[in-house]
């Protein structure tokens, strides 16, 4: 899916994809002799799927609020975000709850998504439609799992946890495991039968089920996990304090324009909020119980 072009009277601006990126340029223009500063966002298709357009016009308004040029990098997983995120190849990215724990000391909370009137979400274990009776992990001794990412808290530390909190150890428990790398895909696993179960983010089940209903016919919700917080946006610890304020504002104001609004439409959010360390304390709890049992 290409990206669209976009005019806001002054200029016109083309999102476009390729080699992994989704980047608004701007025109060669004689009177700018000096290069535009950039602005690179990590995103990953674990989260983010199938979404070309939606990042496209995204970028499009993020390069007008910040007069920068910004690219959408996209890589194949968190940890691959997270490592360039950590080598400050990147200036913000979109990452789950799980690495912000294990690397807060490296990063800055720049905004969390506000999902349902708060920052929090819920992990969903799916099952085929045609199972009925399955309502927790714990029946699913010598199945085939899927999980989405190995850095994902709802795609992988909370089924692990959920194990171990039972006494069982996951290395062993099921037949199979594998990483689908999208939690969209763990939808399709289970749903093809090519795993007896799978866990996901919640917010993904819900947005697929809301704007892409086929997706999710073939499969069934069995068990919901307590409330974590929402995998936030979080910037490198080196980001200037300005190029910081800058693009916190231009996130926290995107319920004040039509452009913004749309946009937090197509992501199924309410806004984006200033958010607290201490809101990911029940993932950090999670990492703890996981680091009792070997890998």
């Amino acid at each position: 899916m290409s990206g669209l072009p976009f005019s806001n009277g002054r200029r016109r601006i083309l999102c476009a994809v390729g080699a992994g990126l989704v980047t608004a340029r701007r025109p060669a223009c004689a009177a700018d002799a000096a290069s535009p500063r950039k602005v690179l966002f990590g995103t990953t298709p674990v989260f983010l799927d199938n979404q070309v357009r939606l990042l496209g016009k995204w970028c499009a308004r993020l390069e007008e609020q910040l007069d920068a040029e910004v690219h959408f990098v996209q890589r194949g997983s968190y940890g691959e975000i997270t490592e360039m995120l950590l080598a400050d190849q990147l200036d913000i990215a979109w990452v789950c709850g799980y690495p912000y724990v294990t690397h807060a000391d490296r990063m800055k909370l720049l905004v969390v998504p506000q999902y349902q009137g708060k920052p929090l979400y819920r992990s969903y274990l799916l099952v085929p439609a045609a199972d009925t009776s399955t309502t927790n992990i714990v029946e699913l001794g010598n199945r085939v799992f899927a999980y989405s990412d190995p850095q994902s808290n709802s795609g992988y530390l909370v089924p692990r946890t959920e194990l171990i909190r039972h006494g069982i150890d996951p290395r062993r428990f099921f037949s199979k495991t594998f990483f689908t790398f999208a939690h969209r895909k763990v939808v399709e696993a289970v749903a093809s039968g090519l795993a007896a179960a799978g866990e996901i983010d919640g917010y993904v089940f819900d947005t697929l089920a809301k704007q892409v209903p086929d997706a999710v016919t073939g499969v069934r919700v069995a068990w919901k996990s307590p409330l974590y917080g929402f995998p936030p946006i979080v910037a490198r610890r080196s980001l200037s304090v300005d190029t910081f304020a800058q693009l916190q504002a231009a996130l926290l104001g995107m319920t004040e324009d039509t452009v913004g609004r749309d946009l937090l439409n197509r992501l199924n959010l309410d806004r984006f909020v200033i958010g607290a360390d201490a809101l990911f304390d029940d993932i950090r709890n999670l990492v703890k119980l996981s680091d009792t049992m070997p890998v």
